[in-house]
């Protein structure tokens, strides 16, 4: 394959429509917007969401819900993602970012008791499911909310 011979894919590239230059287009006279009404005028049309008059369905539908501006949403660490550390580790938010088990923080860490731990860890996370400071204990480590 040379350069010259590159081109591009079928349907990828289409002309535009060049509206209004002549009977001979088939585009001409009124430029595909048909005969007067609100559409073939200038500026004309409706608001997306516009249903003629009729009560549109934005609101004819219930408002439900709202959204809490003061949610905490935590990063969730499984117990089973814990083993990889070497036993004795001291296992902290910085930590987790290091070892790409944590990808963002957002408003800190949960570790949650998903699995089993089978090392003696030193964990350090802002919060702790039940079950999982059970499980951190029961192998034999600590566990602390910071």
């Amino acid at each position: 394959m040379k350069l010259h011979e590159l081109t591009s894919a079928v349907g990828s590239r289409k002309a535009r429509k060049r509206v209004g230059r002549g009977i001979g287009s088939g585009m001409g006279k009124t430029s595909t917007r048909g005969h007067k009404g609100q559409n073939a005028r200038s500026g004309g049309g409706v608001r997306p969401g516009f249903e003629g008059g009729q009560n549109p369905l934005y609101r004819r539908l219930p408002k439900r819900g709202f959204t809490n501006r003061f949610r905490k949403e935590f990063a969730i660490v499984n117990l089973s993602e814990l083993n990889k550390f070497a036993a004795g580790t001291e296992v902290t938010p910085e930590v987790l970012f290091e070892s790409g088990i944590v990808k963002n923080g957002r408003d800190g860490i949960k570790i949650l008791g998903n699995g089993e731990i089978t090392v003696q860890l030193n964990v350090k996370a802002n919060k702790f499911s039940q079950s999982a400071v059970d499980k951190i204990e029961a192998a034999g480590g600590k566990t602390e909310v910071i």
